[in-house]
């Protein structure tokens, strides 16, 4: 059951929050064992043969509440609070003071800023599938890379994101169909917002699936067999929770053009608290 709505933020202004970019949604299989570490004791981890459904949401916004900024959304997995079950986020990363403030103490999300570094390489091919077409590969395909670092934080997280080399075609049908959906999330339980809150976000967008982004970290890599590996200088250190589910076995990637996405002013789950997290 759920009562209450969450105040809203003065520097976002009035429900619903406005959004419009573009984004991937990108799933993974995550250890159960691994997702419980974050998940409140009040939610039960939706899980199948010792995994759970997680995975991270790379967005950049062209046009919000905060203005232009980046997040990524760490989804640790899915919880089920009766009668439905939503994502929990483990972590969300952005680059905007105000984004971070307003995700903190409105939404209850465990918002840290960070640093998103962008990089656009050319990837010289030949005799690809482009060229009987008439397309110059050499000239059209591109890798996109995303490097975000934790600024200050429990974390210190530090993830490189890199598409598969894609040809640069700024033409419709490429983008997918137009699709409404609805993404429901549970959150709160963190030192700025106590109360455990359901929330959704509606998005309309053109959607089409993609090759999953690679996933790398800039100082742990984690095996197959979820043991460590040394990289570089580091040694028996302990990934954090943001780093593994990252680094876990990808699924499905989707990628969201001409996003617009509206998120609602969070609902109290009544009877519910939380201890820090």
């Amino acid at each position: 059951m759920e009562s209450g709505k969450a105040n809203s933020s003065s520097g976002y202004g009035e429900p619903p929050w406005k959004f419009e970019g573009s984004a991937v949604y990108q799933l993974h299989l995550v250890k159960a064992e691994k997702a419980r570490a974050c998940i409140p004791k009040e939610f039960r981890l939706v899980e199948l043969f010792g995994y759970t459904l997680g995975g991270f949401f790379l967005a950049n916004y062209e046009d919000s509440p905060a203005g232009v900024f980046d997040e990524l959304v760490v989804i640790a997995g899915i919880v089920w609070n009766r009668p439905t079950s939503c994502a929990w986020a483990a972590r969300v990363y952005v680059n905007s003071d105000r984004a971070c403030d307003h995700g903190r103490k409105e939404v209850g999300l465990p918002s840290q800023m960070a640093r998103f570094s962008k990089r656009i390489t050319a990837v010289t091919r030949k005799n690809g599938f482009w060229d009987p077409i008439g397309i110059n590969a050499s000239s059209c395909n591109r890798m996109e890379d995303v490097q975000v670092t934790e600024i200050k934080g429990p974390d210190l997280c530090d993830i490189s994101l890199a598409s598969a080399a894609v040809p640069a075609l700024n033409v419709k049908q490429w983008m997918g169909p137009t699709i409404r959906m609805s993404l429901p999330s549970f959150s709160g339980g963190t030192e700025y917002n106590p109360n455990l809150l359901k929330y959704s976000c509606q998005i309309e967008c053109r959607l089409r699936v993609v090759q999953p982004l690679r996933v790398s970290g800039a100082t742990l890599a984690v095996t197959n067999d979820d043991k460590k590996e040394d990289v570089g200088n580091v040694e028996n250190e302990t990934p954090n929770l943001s780093t593994c589910v990252m680094l876990s076995k990808p699924i499905l990637a989707l990628k969201f053009s001409e996003m617009k996405m509206q998120v609602e002013a969070p609902s109290v789950l009544s009877g519910a608290s939380s201890a820090k997290l």
